[in-house]
């Protein structure tokens, strides 16, 4: 028990890193050129993403090392953990390019891409853990309405 927390509390560190190391790309241009964009009325309040984000990161993260604890040597828990990093690469990468390059258009051509990873990662997940597939539905969700504010800032603008 003691080493699945330990691949717990390393998959959360993980996670939250890469989530800090995004949002340096995303605040480069929150507060200039994002609030220029014509944006629908469902989009948050810029408040809204820091801790949602940080709560994903955290759940992702336990999910991860609940993966991870089954044991790597296994192909299904490697097989499902290449998917997850496959997938927060992409995660990484839609920040880069939507608020660090300013790409609306190329982003959600990411978020899109991250979605269809995201649905195979949780599948996979599924075969070792229904927990850990679980605690990734909220971020599916979340990335499912972010890839649609994501195109209608593309489209409206």
């Amino acid at each position: 028990m003691k080493k699945k927390l330990t691949y717990v509390f390393i998959s959360v560190v993980i996670c939250l890193i890469i989530g800090f190391l995004s949002s340096i790309a995303t605040q480069t241009s929150v507060d200039d050129w994002y609030l220029t964009l014509n944006k629908p009325s469902f989009n948050p309040p810029n408040e809204i993403f820091a801790p949602v984000w940080t709560a994903l990161y955290v759940m992702m993260g336990i999910a991860a090392g609940w993966i991870w604890g089954k044991g790597f040597h296994h192909k299904w828990v490697k097989t499902a953990l290449y998917h997850f990093g496959f997938q927060l690469l992409l995660n990484s990468l839609w920040s880069i390019v939507f608020f660090g390059l300013q790409q609306p258009f190329w982003g959600f051509l990411v978020i899109i891409s991250l979605l269809i990873a995201l649905i195979a990662t949780i599948r996979w997940f599924k075969v070792v853990s229904k927990v850990a597939a679980l605690l990734m539905v909220p971020y599916l969700l979340w990335v499912c309405f972010a890839a649609f504010l994501n195109y209608k800032i593309w489209v409206l603008n």
